[in-house]
């Protein structure tokens, strides 16, 4: 290889590094606008209705070229939008109403989740290291549950249960994504951008009908700017992650994922004072483990 394309090689490596590290920082603060606006008057889910047709908008706007091909994708990948739709979504419920450490880590059970989708669905066989990791995000998830109390491990709030069906959708989304490779990044950010928009408008019809789509009276000056700053990061964070990936080893990237972790604590303590218990950081160092595990052993 000569060295102008070792330089190149070399350029493209730390691009993606830095795009996976610009994605795990992105997740981990993302919770805050949504938050603000909140406060504001704006509920999760009209918020979310309002960012995701923003990056539909502004994703239309710069794949327009694209799509004859996005337009074409197989029926089944619109499971993919409605799983990742809904995957979205309940993130962003819960980390309005829900304690964002503890949101984020129940979030991270997906490995566990995967797992045993990908042993229904896949038929993968299971090895003895990753079934350490399936007992080890059970008992993560029993410690931060129950508080160190060994009990069933049953959600405690509207917002646990959203952060655990967030992880399930992940999971499912990364199983349908297995059968989807075809599927361009383009497309794949289209689609869940498109579930997320579809599914936020179906709930808020269903919750007050029409009057549900009249909020425009809470939308100020700065409440428009927070949805562009939401719109810009869905739409960067997606594009950039996607690239990272498909330029870095698996295990690499996973690590980087976690990143998003460190970020989220740092963010939740600074902004919005919220601390863990020694418990629930024990039971969180744990799911983390169990995610570090599964895709090392999975990548063997």
């Amino acid at each position: 290889m000569s060295l102008a394309h070792k330089q190149k090689a070399h350029q493209q490596k730390y691009f993606a590094l830095a795009a996976l590290i610009y994605g795990a920082i992105s997740w981990g603060v993302i919770w805050y606008p949504y938050r603000l606006l909140n406060d504001n008057g704006i509920s999760g889910v009209q918020s979310s209705f309002l960012s995701y047709w923003l990056a539909l908008l502004i994703g239309g706007i710069i794949f327009w070229r694209r799509y004859p091909h996005i337009s074409k994708v197989p029926k089944f990948a619109y499971w993919l939008s409605l799983v990742a739709g809904w995957t979205n979504l309940a993130y962003v419920l819960a980390v309005i109403d829900g304690e964002v450490m503890r949101v984020m880590l129940l979030f991270y059970l997906s490995p566990l989740w995967t797992l045993l989708l990908a042993k229904i669905w896949l038929h993968e066989r299971w090895h003895k290291p990753q079934l350490l990791a399936i007992a080890l995000s059970l008992l993560g998830a029993d410690l931060m549950l129950t508080d160190g109390q060994l009990a069933w491990p049953w959600p405690q709030s509207s917002s646990d249960w959203l952060a655990l069906s967030a992880g399930i959708g992940f999971s499912i989304t990364n199983v349908i994504t297995r059968f989807s490779t075809h599927l361009t990044i383009a497309a794949k950010g289209m689609l869940v951008w498109l579930g997320v928009f579809g599914l936020s408008l179906l709930v808020l019809l269903w919750q007050d009908g029409f009057s549900g789509l009249a909020f425009a009276s809470s939308l100020t000056s700065g409440t428009i700017v927070l949805m562009l700053l939401i719109a810009f990061m869905l739409i960067s964070a997606t594009l950039l992650v996607q690239y990272g990936i498909t330029k870095t080893p698996a295990i690499q990237a996973s690590v980087l994922f976690m990143f998003e972790l460190i970020v989220a604590a740092v963010a939740a303590y600074f902004l919005a004072h919220e601390s863990m218990s020694l418990i629930e950081m024990v039971g969180g160092f744990c799911i983390v483990a169990a995610g570090l595990l599964s895709v090392y052993y999975s990548e063997q």
